[in-house]
């Protein structure tokens, strides 16, 4: 099942407000900024019918009901469920970046107490230098509309991370909630900021260890790679439990 992602609304805008996205699009631009020179714009893009979707949003439903947790370690995870995305409406000829970033979703610590989450005091800010997570920036940016329209997009490579300047990974604050927030940039003679999209289903809190036994569960009910790794556990325990039964029936 796919769900549509939640766009920014046009409407009255406050200074404030307007400052904020400002320094947002600048700091879009500037990751994208190396890769303007190998993206140039053809057409006249037309993308009044841009559509995001978000893949498997039903598994990530199944998560957010018990409140999802993501593993951060000094080499950096690999986030699961996936973040996947069917994306349409892109001027086929056009060049977009596609960015993932990753923002606080509250101003709280959390911590699990009693089999449940609870705020435990302020957020860290990013006068800390990890309040804001950075920006990861899909490896085949840019490209052409008809690229990333052809399949979903997967952002499978993406790595979380607690160590500071941990290069090219997205840094985050254990025990803090985020958000990934998916930027489409459109790159050459006129880049700009397409679109900006959100999905609260994919809402985690950061973690060193999972804590609630029933996202471990779900992760290696859904988790291929999680599933691999237990069978070859259970397979150790087998050939060990036959050594030590063969060794007794030999004594």
């Amino acid at each position: 099942m796919k769900v549509e992602g939640l766009q920014e609304e046009s409407g009255p805008v406050s200074p404030a407000d307007r400052t904020s996205s400002e320094n947002r699009v600048t700091r879009l631009l500037s990751a994208v900024e190396g890769e303007l020179r190998a993206g140039r714009e053809k057409g006249d893009p037309t993308e009044r019918e841009l559509r995001v979707t978000l893949e498997e949003a039903e598994l990530w439903k199944k998560f957010q009901e018990i409140t999802n947790e993501m593993i951060v370690t000094k080499n950096g995870r690999r986030m699961f469920p996936v973040l996947k995305v069917s994306v349409s409406g892109l001027d086929p000829s056009s060049m977009y970046s596609l960015l993932l970033d990753f923002v606080p979703a509250d101003g709280c610590r959390w911590k699990f107490v009693n089999g449940e989450w609870a705020a435990a005091g302020r957020a860290e800010g990013r006068t800390e230098g990890r309040g804001h997570g950075g920006i990861y920036i899909h490896p085949d940016s840019p490209n052409f509309g008809a690229h990333w329209m052809k399949a979903a997009v997967t952002f499978n490579k993406v790595k979380l991370t607690n160590k500071i300047n941990a290069g090219g990974q997205v840094v985050l604050n254990s025990l803090h909630r985020y958000e990934p927030q998916l930027h489409i940039v459109c790159v050459g003679s006129r880049h700009r900021l397409v679109s900006h999209v959100t999905f609260k289903e994919t809402q985690f809190i950061a973690v060193t260890a999972y804590q609630n036994e029933e996202v471990t569960a779900l992760k290696i009910r859904y988790n291929p790679f999680a599933k691999a790794f237990l069978d070859a556990k259970d397979r150790m325990k087998e050939v060990s439990v036959s050594r030590s039964l063969l060794t007794w029936i030999l004594d």
